[in-house]
C-alpha cells in the first residue's frame, strides 16, 4: 500500500473515531427506527380544534446564493443536474421557504402527548434533507445516510446534550431524542463544511416549516390566544399574537425585508421583532 493511501485511511479512521460519539447522544441510539410507531392520541378534541396558517414573505433583494464546490466528492456531485447552491435564502415569487414557525406562548401549563412518529433527517448529495425541521421533545429523530461517503451529524445545542454521530457508509441509521425545548439547534458535518441544518425542538406538537411557497399550517390547537414566532437562519425571528376560537382558523402572515439581512441571528434566544397582532380568521 502506498504512503498516500495509508495516510488517507488513517485520516478517515481519525474522523470516524473523533466524530462518532455514539453513546454521547441526547437519546437512545438503540431505538427502533423502522416498523410501526405507536399511534398518538390527539392533544385536543378535533371537534373544537383550531388552526393557524400563514405565509412568510420577503421584500427587496435577497443576498445571492453561493455555489458549493463538491469537486472533491464526485459521489455527491454526480447527484446534481445543476450547480448545488447554499440554502440560506430560498425565495420564490417573494415568499420565503425554510422558516420555522411555532407557538412560543399561550399554551400555559398544558402538557401534550409526545408524537411517536419519527422525524427523519437524511444526508444525501452531501446535504442535509430537510434543511430545517421541527420535532417535539421526546420524539424520535432518525438520522440516515444515503451517500456512500463518510458523513457525521454534529449538533451544537446548548439546552440539550450535544451529540456527534459518524456514519461512514450508505444505509446507516441512528436514532436520537431531545429532552428540552430549544429553538434552534444548528447542525453541521465536520467532513463537509458546507453541510448545515437547523432543528427546532418544542414541548408541543405546534410547529411547522414553510414550504417552497412560504406557506405553513399549524393544526389541532386548543382555542385561545397565542404568540406565534417565525425564525429564519439569516433574518432572525418575528412574533405575532393570534386569537382563535373553537374550530376557527387564524392568520399569521409575516414579512421580512432586505434590511434584516446580515443581522446577527443568535441560537437559543432568538432576536425577536414584534410584528403586531392578527385577529382570528
Amino acid at each position: 500500500m502506498s504512503n498516500s493511501n495509508s495516510a488517507w485511511l488513517a485520516l478517515v479512521a481519525m474522523v470516524a473515531v473523533g466524530c462518532g460519539g455514539g453513546d454521547a447522544g441526547g437519546g437512545d441510539e438503540g431505538m427502533e427506527s423502522g416498523g410501526e410507531m405507536e399511534a398518538t392520541a390527539p392533544a385536543v378534541d378535533p371537534a373544537i380544534a383550531a388552526t393557524i396558517s400563514g405565509t412568510i414573505s420577503f421584500t427587496g433583494t435577497a443576498p445571492a446564493a453561493e455555489a458549493i464546490d463538491m469537486s472533491e466528492e464526485p459521489t455527491c456531485a454526480d447527484k446534481y443536474d445543476s450547480q448545488p447552491m447554499t440554502l440560506g435564502y430560498v425565495v420564490n415569487d417573494g415568499h420565503l421557504a425554510n422558516v420555522f414557525v411555532f407557538v412560543s406562548e399561550g399554551l400555559g401549563d398544558r402538557t401534550f402527548p409526545t408524537d411517536q412518529a419519527s422525524v427523519e433527517i437524511n444526508q444525501e448529495g452531501c446535504r442535509y434533507h430537510p434543511h430545517v425541521l421541527g420535532i417535539q421533545t421526546g420524539q424520535p429523530l432518525v438520522i440516515h445516510n444515503s451517500d456512500d461517503v463518510l458523513h457525521n451529524i454534529n449538533t451544537e445545542s446548548t439546552e440539550n446534550r450535544p451529540f456527534n454521530i459518524s456514519q461512514p457508509s450508505a444505509g446507516m441509521e441512528s436514532t436520537r431524542t431531545f429532552n428540552t425545548a430549544e429553538v434552534m439547534i444548528p447542525v453541521k458535518c465536520d467532513v463537509h463544511g458546507w453541510m448545515h441544518a437547523y432543528i427546532g425542538v418544542t414541548d408541543s406538537p405546534y410547529h411547522a416549516v414553510t414550504d417552497a411557497s412560504g406557506n405553513f399550517t399549524i393544526e389541532g390547537l386548543p382555542p385561545g390566544t397565542y404568540t406565534i414566532e417565525a425564525w429564519h437562519e439569516e433574518l432572525g425571528a418575528q412574533t405575532m399574537s393570534v386569537t382563535v376560537g373553537e374550530s376557527e382558523t387564524g392568520a399569521a402572515d409575516f414579512t421580512y425585508d432586505e434590511n434584516a439581512a446580515y443581522a446577527p441571528v443568535p441560537m437559543g434566544e432568538p432576536l425577536v421583532v414584534s410584528h403586531g397582532e392578527s385577529a382570528a380568521g
